[in-house]
């Protein structure tokens, strides 16, 4: 995890432009360096380090005598880069994971270079010799990218859009910081001037779609066809798969832990391989929650079952609340949802940096939009519809689950790994039949749970509890997180207030004192960028005029067993 940001074309002082780089230094608290580009001097990159590999070496821009025209600024993680190194026979001069992105740049181009990346990134590749500039994302935004590319060619590029919005030049930016998308290249020209012109944007990968890097992974051609057993043998060894390769780190690992089925096998399968390779440090889980609430107790189980060195965050309702505003200024959004499940995603991340010498955090991410794990899929009218869905989730990761685990680990200095969203795994996922993928027995998630069920991984309750989401996990069963959050808010806003909110909210208006109270605060921090947010997250197939899973049908009789 770590901080990008840079400049092209700069109007202004770029003295003055670098304090705009200072609003992102919570995410590399161990290293910044700001650096013009000779022979552009309105160009410069700023770097704000979060060290995990190569102590030494791993300031960036990186840039190595082989290719002294290349500049590299990226943030993410490459867990390939051994295995392109043996294939292409690249000679590294440093041990950053990154530094193959320019052999790759150099050997096959862009396109060869996005595609064979086996990891999370964000990057700005700057080639000066080809006066070339190169913007990527990875497949689903685990690591975010916003830019500002205005009218006369000034390109401003930022982990964080609170990097960019307040950047001087003689035209406005206002409207024009907008989030890069995930699984996209952009190519731009670079003028004497040092100012751009965007040349093309391009597609490079889609979520449905085998990586073209599959060629150099450790796990060789599964068994083919898909029978049952098959299937959940292939699935146990990509899911296997993608946590080993994330164990790549110089820094303390560690794991969020709500006791749901995906952060339980997360954390399960983590410690296993960890004992396997002697790491000689115990594994430490955090879970949060009010005294007793479902996650907690879950949460216990499977500490207690795993043998990992487990750490509890007591969740106190006026804490929450008053975590509110710094949580809606580091996520960039209103997103209710989002919001609410981030309060507690935000305070355990805060406790792991006080409390603990943890800093590269496993998660459970994905696995919901990937497995059909949210409650509403009970709902689908058909397999097919149900697999669409999981699709259009997927590829919306990077403004709402995604999204709210990178800024509420990143606002605390941790580096996030997802084990779910590996490229491979998920391609593998989304390959099978609809009809195997679906809800089954009224249990959703079901092929997962039944691919896992002989591995004594963990116990049995846990493997078959049903879904809880983490913002009402936290809470007691009595008592909603979001009812909480609802009953302090009525309070705050004015019936008048709501009754006006589409005349002075019209895109995505509030419809409740909550979502509000949300938009007040973020047009506080970000006024008029609500296009940030396409829409509100909410579940489809029923009439829902609530996010949370917990004012579902499904979810009341499950409980009322």
């Amino acid at each position: 995890m770590c901080g990008i940001w840079a400049l092209f074309g700069s109007d202004e002082c770029l003295s003055v432009q670098c304090l705009s780089a200072m609003k992102i230094a919570h995410r590399g608290p161990d290293a910044f360096r700001f650096e013009n580009v000779n022979g552009f001097t309105n160009c410069c990159f700023g770097f704000h380090r979060l060290a995990v590999v190569d102590q030494l070496y791993g300031m960036q821009p990186i840039r190595v005598k082989k290719f002294p025209y290349l500049w590299l600024c990226y943030n993410g993680e490459i867990y390939n880069f051994k295995q392109l190194q043996k294939q292409f026979g690249f000679e590294y001069q440093t041990l950053v994971d990154g530094e193959v992105i320019l052999h790759l740049y150099n050997r096959g181009g862009i396109e060869q270079t996005a595609s064979m990346l086996d990891g999370v990134f964000a990057f700005i590749l700057l080639d000066t010799a080809n006066r070339k500039v190169f913007l990527a994302r990875d497949t689903y935004g685990v690591r975010p990218l916003f830019k500002v590319l205005t009218d006369d060619g000034f390109l401003g590029v930022c982990s964080e859009a609170k990097g960019l919005i307040n950047l001087k030049h003689s035209t406005s930016l206002c409207s024009k910081v907008e989030p890069f998308l995930p699984g996209h290249y952009e190519v731009l020209d670079l003028k004497p001037s040092g100012k751009v012109v965007s040349v093309e944007l391009v597609k490079f990968h889609s979520c449905k779609d085998e990586p073209l890097h599959v060629a150099c992974d450790t796990v060789e051609a599964l068994p083919s066809g898909f029978d049952l057993e098959t299937v959940k043998g292939n699935i146990r060894i990509l899911f296997e798969n993608a946590v080993r390769k994330r164990l790549m780190a110089h820094r303390r690992i560690g794991c969020l832990l709500s006791g749901g089925l995906d952060s339980s096998l997360v954390a399960a399968v983590l410690l296993k391989l960890m004992k396997e390779i002697n790491i000689n440090y115990p594994l430490q889980t955090f879970a949060i929650g009010m005294e007793n609430s479902p996650d907690l107790l879950a949460a216990r189980k499977v500490a207690a079952h795993i043998g990992s060195e487990h750490h509890e965050v007591i969740l106190n309702t006026e804490e929450g609340i008053q975590a509110i505003e710094e949580v809606i200024f580091s996520l960039e959004t209103y997103d209710i949802t989002t919001i609410r499940a981030s309060i507690g995603m935000y305070l355990v991340s805060k406790y792991i940096r006080k409390k603990t010498d943890s800093v590269v955090i496993f998660s459970g991410e994905g696995s919901d939009e990937l497995t059909q794990g949210y409650i509403y899929f009970h709902k689908a009218p058909s397999p097919e519809e149900a697999a669409e869905e999981s699709e259009r989730l997927l590829k919306e990761l990077y403004l709402f689950d995604v999204l709210r685990a990178d800024r509420t680990t990143a606002a605390h200095g941790l580096e996030l790994r997802v084990p779910f969203l590996d490229h491979r795994f998920t391609s593998y996922y989304l390959s099978l039949p609809a009809e195997l993928r679906i809800p089954k027995n009224g249990i959703e998630k079901y092929l997962l749970r039944l691919s896992f069920e002989d591995s004594n991984l963990l116990p049995k309750e846990i493997l078959w509890r049903p879904k809880e989401a983490f913002s009402d996990g936290i809470a007691s069963v009595k008592k909603s997180w979001f009812s909480i959050l609802q009953d302090y808010i009525d309070q705050q806003v004015d019936d008048v207030l709501l009754e006006k909110a589409a005349e002075k909210y019209p895109f995505n208006p509030p419809k409740t004192k909550e979502s509000y109270y949300y938009r007040q605060i973020f047009e506080k921090h970000y006024s008029g960028r609500s296009s940030w947010l396409p829409h509100y997250w909410m579940p489809k197939w029923v009439k829902a005029t609530d996010p949370s899973a917990r004012t579902l049908k499904h979810y009341k009789s499950a409980t009322q067993e």
